[in-house]
């Protein structure tokens, strides 16, 4: 698509925090591959789990999850304004189980947000597949404490 890419991982509401490690592990190889920058934000499940309060018993896909998207897309916007970075995406649009328009609508309100579906074109079995070849951790669940209830 013409874009320079560097990675950002924030996911501060990935739980336990060694699950979160093993996904940034997996990232990191996949970065390694592909030779790109990755830039990780501290873990703070505190005030993540600040932002969602309220919506914890919501069903998955719900307003907790466009809680979560709003935290991380925000994260991600402004790591990008703070890097002088034009353009900013993200990856959550890969995944079948996640809704695209629903990331889209709460992207619209950051600016600069680019509204790409990862999972169009085979996006999503080319994952699978790159998960294959690099052996890549494959995780069972979204995230959050939450979703795995």
């Amino acid at each position: 698509m013409g874009y320079e890419v560097l990675l950002f991982f924030g996911n501060s509401n990935i739980f336990p925090p060694t699950e979160r490690e093993k996904r940034l592990e997996a990232l990191l190889q996949v970065s390694s591959h592909f030779n790109l920058e990755v830039i990780t934000a501290p873990y703070d499940h505190e005030r993540w789990l600040g932002i969602i309060k309220g919506h914890e018993e919501a069903k998955e896909g719900g307003s907790r999850c466009h809680l979560c998207f709003e935290y991380n897309l925000k994260e991600a916007a402004e790591e990008a304004k703070k890097r002088g970075i034009p353009n900013f995406t993200t990856t959550l649009t890969v995944s079948p189980h996640k809704s695209s328009p629903l990331i889209f609508q709460v992207g619209e309100s950051f600016e600069n947000f680019v509204a790409v579906d990862f999972k169009k074109r085979g996006g999503f079995q080319r994952s699978i597949a790159l998960s294959k070849l690099l052996e890549l951790y494959r995780q069972d669940y979204c995230g959050c404490e939450f979703s795995k209830l």
